[in-house]
């Protein structure tokens, strides 16, 4: 299962302590195939957590894949050092010559934010666009997600009463669905966020795929756009949420305690992953149906012309 990245990312350990194939460039440059092109488009504060939580998604299959770590253009991040991000990433300028087989946009802690207050959301505008003529296909993350469907789709968000926070039930509704081979009836899903979409704004060739009583639509298919839009966090670890709640609780802040997460609602125990198998199943789904209808000649990505 290799997945390519910088030799030095810390990242790097993590995936092989965990059994991950990370392939170094003197291997692949000896294979005489074409590896497919990934990108992760990473807009979170965190990069080191977030990037080794997709890679090693991304990793989850016998296909080689080239995975190229992409940040905006604005410099502040609260949690990467600079020389981090000059040794590991790329400016979305840098490399939006490229075509990519696959491409990730994750979340941002902006929720409460509007869309256009965002101070890199002209360069997002840019890349939701791009995506359409240099990706095949591009899976859209929480934030991101709600962001794609506001621009392409003119989808509506409101704010809901109260923090949808833990691990919630959810239904598969289209278990043919190329994505969601395998998947069982029902799944745990990881939820953090303060908004939801409107399911009256939504467009008829949008497909839901994931949805919940509960916390409202988890997936859905976006077959026009050659897009995925994952509005929870099937990538998280086991204790992406729990770091989340006891933050809040040393800042002081009124957080409840995470639904169904703790064992016997313990704060002090480790939570269980209980989504982890459908999380590789659904990146394994994914980049197969990618492999399977991407171009070969990379150049042709985004043409139609295959």
């Amino acid at each position: 299962m290799p997945i390519r990245i910088p030799d030095q990312l810390p990242a790097r350990v993590t995936l092989e302590n965990e059994g991950v194939v990370v392939m170094d460039q003197s291997r692949s440059a000896r294979q005489d195939i074409r590896p497919l092109q990934f990108g992760l488009l990473n807009l979170m504060p965190n990069k080191q957590r977030t990037e080794t939580q997709f890679a090693r998604l991304i990793a989850s299959t016998p296909l080689q894949i080239d995975l190229t770590l992409v940040r905006v253009a604005d410099p502040l991040s609260k949690s990467t050092p600079e020389d981090y991000l000059q040794n590991f990433y790329s400016a979305w300028e840098d490399v939006r010559s490229k075509k990519f087989d696959g491409f990730v946009v994750t979340g941002a802690p902006i929720a409460n934010m509007p869309f256009e207050d965002v101070r890199y959301w002209p360069e997002m505008l840019e890349i939701m666009d791009w995506t359409q003529t240099n990706v095949h296909h591009t899976m859209f993350i929480c934030w991101g997600a709600q962001a794609a469907l506001h621009h392409l789709h003119g989808v509506k968000r409101y704010r809901m009463e109260h923090k949808a926070f833990g691990v919630y039930r959810h239904k598969v509704l289209d278990t043919r669905h190329p994505f969601l081979r395998g998947f069982s009836d029902d799944l745990a899903v990881p939820v953090s966020r303060y908004n939801d979409i409107d399911r009256e704004s939504l467009p008829a060739d949008l497909d839901i795929l994931i949805d919940s009583d509960e916390v409202g639509i988890c997936m859905l298919d976006d077959r026009k756009y050659r897009a995925a839009y994952m509005l929870n966090h099937l990538e998280y670890d086991n204790t992406s949420l729990a770091d989340e709640y006891h933050r809040d609780i040393e800042a002081g802040l009124e957080t409840p305690m995470p639904v169904d997460l703790f064992p016997d609602n313990d704060p002090a125990r480790m939570p269980e992953n209980r989504w982890r198998s459908h999380a590789h199943l659904l990146f394994q789904n994914w980049i197969n149906e990618i492999y399977q209808t991407t171009p070969y000649d990379l150049d042709k990505v985004g043409t139609g012309e295959w």
